[in-house]
């Protein structure tokens, strides 16, 4: 929202959550899979870029591993919006921090390259916890389907809910 919370955070950090819920925030993994595995789930992402272009994605459904699966996001329903769906390669994917190497890029750590960390696979089609307002190539709050791997956006939200 404003750059004010940094997102490259530690494993545990990101367990447990952190920020302010009225502003930058991020709720905790525990949480979230609390919330998954407790009854069915959909996704929405809601995105805005400098320009004030406003996009979203709705997932259907949504769902995370416990910390036994490193927060493996192993629900990842039909998409429909106006973002274009950017999410779908992070789909198995466990997630990642500096501390905890779980992406599919045997090189190195994805979290450590773009100073961030996500579900990352080799590395990544979105980056929502990425450096607010970076455009280094990869390091920003990126969803690919809406700006390329070089556009920070502006504002990111992922808001889910039980299903209907």
């Amino acid at each position: 929202m404003d750059g004010s919370v940094d997102f490259y955070r530690n494993w545990n950090t990101y367990r447990k959550g952190f920020g302010e819920p009225d502003g930058e925030f991020f709720m905790g993994l525990d949480k979230i899979h609390a919330m998954t595995a407790e009854r069915s789930q959909e996704l929405l992402v809601l995105l805005e870029d400098f320009e004030g272009n406003q996009r979203y994605e709705m997932y259907d459904r949504f769902a995370i591993g416990g910390e036994d699966e490193s927060y493996l996001l192993h629900t990842l329903g039909k998409a429909s919006g106006t973002a274009g769906d950017s999410l779908f390669w992070h789909e198995g994917m466990k997630f990642t921090t500096f501390d905890r190497d779980n992406d599919a890029w045997k090189e190195g750590n994805c979290a450590e390259l773009r100073t961030a960390a996500w579900w990352y696979n080799n590395c990544h089609t979105s980056h929502l916890t990425g450096k607010y307002n970076d455009t280094t190539h990869g390091k920003g709050i990126i969803w690919f389907r809406f700006h390329n791997h070089d556009y920070s956006l502006k504002k990111a939200q992922m808001m889910i809910r039980p299903r209907k």
